[in-house]
């Protein structure tokens, strides 16, 4: 069985909006360049040869398509060759040409829980935060990691919206990565474990 895994950089006052400051958001740009800080370059090399699999809405796939295909590495190769899962409703399998994509199409709730069912190991979930939403409320993520930026933006989409339900977790990990970028993981508690 699968383990769904939301990673994400977030400020410290819970913004995800425009880290790399191209969707034109006032106060983008605020992760700054993640090549230029090698901490944070080793660990998102490591948390991806980690993973077996990405899990990505429509906008983010297409984010992400657009930047990592052209460029070269260690990290661009194993981004370029993780299979990939998108959920979306708009998004054609035939445009879905970054590496191995698949075109999730019918309801989310549905559609990740057997793909959590068929997959072994780590389905990574980055970016995303509408789609980390939905799976949060339907009680399918199962570990939280957060690179939180050290910078209070006071604007933004953020990267909880309302639950229906308060959602306990418990703090696995803490390191700081470099020059003040604190990490922090969490897995979920369900009441049947």
């Amino acid at each position: 069985m699968g383990k769904i895994v939301m990673s994400d950089n977030v400020s410290l006052d819970g913004v995800v909006q425009d880290p790399a400051g191209d969707e034109g958001f006032r106060v983008g740009g605020w992760v700054g360049v993640i090549a230029g800080r090698p901490e944070l370059a080793k660990f998102t090399l490591d948390e991806a040869l980690g993973t077996e699999a990405l899990l990505l809405g429509r906008r983010s796939y297409e984010w992400l398509a657009a930047r990592w295909p052209s460029r070269s590495g260690e990290l661009a190769d194993r981004l370029n060759s993780l299979p990939k899962y998108v959920v979306s409703s708009t998004l054609s399998q035939e445009a879905a040409t970054w590496g191995p994509t698949t075109v999730l199409r019918g309801e989310v709730v549905n559609e990740v829980s057997k793909l959590k069912q068929e997959l072994n190991g780590e389905i990574q979930v980055p970016a995303s935060f509408q789609l980390t939403r939905t799976l949060v409320e339907h009680d399918l993520v199962d570990e939280l990691r957060l690179k939180i930026f050290p910078v209070v933006l006071g604007a933004g989409a953020r990267l909880f919206g309302e639950t229906s339900e308060k959602k306990s977790l418990r703090l696995l990990h803490t390191q700081t990565l470099g020059d003040g970028v604190a990490y922090v993981s969490y897995e979920v508690v369900r009441d049947d474990a």
